[in-house]
């Protein structure tokens, strides 16, 4: 994604932040004096003991780390709603999912995607479904403000297709007036449109058990209706048939025709090899993916088809989503809620590296048992990624517990930096899984030169021509901040003059921005693509004083806020005035500064964002971060990693510190 140069506020000193903490006081501006150096030095090495001894007592004595992950209400409300469609909620999970739902509610009514943001729909009508489903009484207040929200919005007619389509299920919503999604896709060749392996990940195992689901057509009536949330709204007209849109809702009238007369031989076979491709494909804990979207879809597909709630694969897919709640007792009484995903390996390598960038021990018992347990997570099986890389072995990382069929390249990257850099007894073991890594990692680059996160080239945009298609995020293209992770590993392991990684670094100097910035796709947002890219391109032998780094320092110092830390909005993802604005936080403020110190800075811009790390530190030596800075499918699902706000500060203040002294 690129944005215009001249729609991107500019500032020329830092800004203040409506709603932000009170600016951090500094030293004078530019200065270097030794005292004033010695002072901040003091600060960041005082607040670095403090979060390295608190990440230290989150390890898990097996060796791994996992922070919560954080995502909005629609995971609780959709959890509500399978549990209700198969036959299996229970008041005390009911009435716990509920009270988060509602704690989770704005004054106004309204429910966002992520935290401060702008309220939501499709979110809103969903934890308002789930509530009516819990007994709350539609004439209270706080229900009546949701629904006055969704009128105004446009009601019912105007949220997005997924959340229809869980109305549908319950007769809320027609599947007459829902895209068709005819499972005679599983048959399409590789080289075809439209074909499963040219969605992303996360979208080809969320649309094969819809394929199913919707060709079946389960209406599992509740006792309330939701006339109050519609408008009367009809379609508008058909768009011209030149147009792609205007072709695709056609090609959608022909697919509902067929659905209705299908050749029974072919789609009896379609929904039987459906059901084959969805089973192969569940994991070790009983999940699909790892994440929330294709388990829910395939567990529904699998009991329409007839498969007993006692069925092993039902079973193990249910057990599994109970081990993604969070329980927590509240004032209000205990809570309960889902988490979309979670990211144990992720979090296990970002805490070792920032242990490391903080002077720990490369033999540590903590550093030796995180990469003991990383050692076991490899991937050494064949996964969907080896559809456009037949040819190619197995040796990476994924984000989960448990994802053996989709490993990813920013895990692998990440996990092979940490990994190089432990002293471990078994050093002859972990040379062989850093070359097997960098291997798979060179075979999955795409042929542009850059990195996508789980598939090699899957950049076919006509996806998103689909009616059907509007929950964000469909294909997996190579972004800045994953190509920056795998070339900095690259670079690491020795292979900086390597074609991979030289095609790489091309790759990131061709997708900067007119601004300077990078943008940021699985972080919030040019910051973090930012801090990722410079570091890449610096380890790969770009000179600091290169356009391109200057540039970046340029922009980074640009958009440090009044405060001295660095924060960006989610809303930068749709709309460009946010580009590099928004509330500092640890993490976007860590992420500045690894760009900063990596392209040589020791400016008063840096000591203003070390001096803001430290004054805002809890006592017990992590920082408060209510933001989301993780990023899902840019403009619609986000994420708070709740490790973000330690981990990556761990690494700033680490090599802030052992850097100034020479380290």
């Amino acid at each position: 994604m690129t944005v215009a140069a001249d729609r991107v506020p500019a500032p020329s000193a830092p800004r203040a932040v409506p709603g932000q903490a009170p600016a951090v006081p500094d030293s004078p501006a530019g200065a270097e004096s030794p005292a004033g150096t010695v002072d901040v030095r003091g600060l960041a090495a005082a607040a670095l003991a403090r979060a390295r001894t608190h990440l230290l007592g989150l390890q898990q004595p097996a060796g791994w780390w996992k922070g919560e992950l954080a995502t909005n209400v629609t995971m609780d409300a959709e959890d509500l709603l399978l549990r209700e469609f198969l036959g299996i909620r229970t008041a005390t999970e009911t009435e716990q999912a509920a009270r988060w739902v509602r704690s989770q509610q704005r004054a106004d009514g309204t429910w966002a995607n992520f935290e401060g943001g702008p309220a939501d729909l499709s979110t809103t009508l969903e934890a308002y479904v789930a509530l009516k489903l819990a007994g709350d009484d539609p004439a209270a207040a706080h229900m009546r403000a949701a629904v006055r929200f969704i009128r105004e919005q446009g009601g019912v007619e105007r949220c997005r297709v997924f959340t229809r389509l869980w109305l549908a299920l319950f007769g809320l919503w027609s599947w007459d007036d829902l895209p068709n999604l005819p499972p005679e896709l599983i048959f399409l060749p590789k080289w075809f449109p439209f074909n499963v392996y040219d969605w992303g990940c996360w979208a080809r195992q969320t649309i094969v058990p819809l394929t199913i689901v919707a060709t079946l057509r389960p209406v599992r009536p509740l006792a309330f209706g939701i006339d109050e949330l519609r408008t009367g709204a009809v379609p508008g007209d058909l768009a011209p048939l030149r147009s792609w849109r205007g072709a695709f809702q056609r090609l959608d009238r022909a697919l509902h025709s067929y659905g209705r007369h299908p050749v029974r031989p072919l789609r009896r076979l379609a929904m039987r090899r459906g059901a084959e491709w969805i089973i192969a494909r569940q994991e070790a804990d009983g999940s699909w993916g790892g994440i929330q979207p294709p388990w829910v879809y395939s567990i529904m597909a699998l009991h329409l088809l007839g498969y007993p709630l006692a069925h092993p694969v039902l079973q193990a897919g249910l057990s599994g989503l109970d081990g993604f709640l969070v329980h927590e007792e509240t004032p209000q009484g205990p809570v309960r809620r889902l988490e979309a995903c979670q990211s144990p390996v992720w979090d296990t390598a970002l805490a070792v590296v920032g242990l490391l960038d903080a002077g720990e021990p490369a033999d540590s018992p903590a550093v030796r048992r995180a990469a003991d347990w990383l050692l076991g997570e490899e991937v050494t099986v064949t996964g969907d990624w080896a559809v456009r890389r037949p040819g190619l072995a197995p040796g990476g990382w994924a984000f989960e517990f448990a994802n053996d069929l989709y490993p990813d390249t920013d895990d692998t990257a990440e996990v092979g930096l940490a990994l190089r850099r432990v002293a471990h007894p078994d050093a002859v073991g972990v040379r062989d899984a850093l070359d097997r890594a960098g291997a798979w990692l060179v075979g999955m680059q795409s042929k542009d030169g850059g990195w996508g996160a789980f598939d090699v080239d899957n950049t076919r945009e006509l996806a998103y021509k689909l009616p059907f298609c509007d929950f964000g995020a469909a294909i997996d293209p190579p972004s800045a901040d994953v190509t920056a992770h795998v070339v900095e590993f690259l670079a690491a392991e020795g292979l900086g003059a390597g074609e991979a990684c030289r095609t790489g670094v091309a790759w990131l100097l061709r997708h900067q921005e007119a601004d300077g910035s990078w943008f940021g796709r699985w972080g919030a947002n040019h910051v973090y693509g930012t801090g990722a890219a410079v570091p890449g391109l610096i380890s790969a032998g770009v000179s600091r004083a290169a356009p391109a780094i200057r540039r970046a320092v340029r922009w980074l110092e640009g958009c440090q806020n009044s405060d001295g830390g660095w924060g960006e909005d989610l809303r930068s993802y749709t709309d460009p005035a946010w580009v590099g604005r928004g509330t500092s936080t640890a993490s976007q403020t860590a992420w500045a500064l690894l760009a900063l110190l990596a392209a040589g800075e020791r400016s008063a811009a840096v000591e203003r964002g070390v001096r803001w790390l430290a004054h805002t530190q809890r006592a017990d030596g992590t920082w408060d971060e209510p933001q989301f800075t993780g990023t899902g499918f840019p403009g619609d699902f986000y994420i708070n990693y709740h490790l973000y706000r330690l981990v990556f500060p761990v690494s700033a203040l680490g090599r802030f510190v052992r850097g100034a002294h020479g380290a």
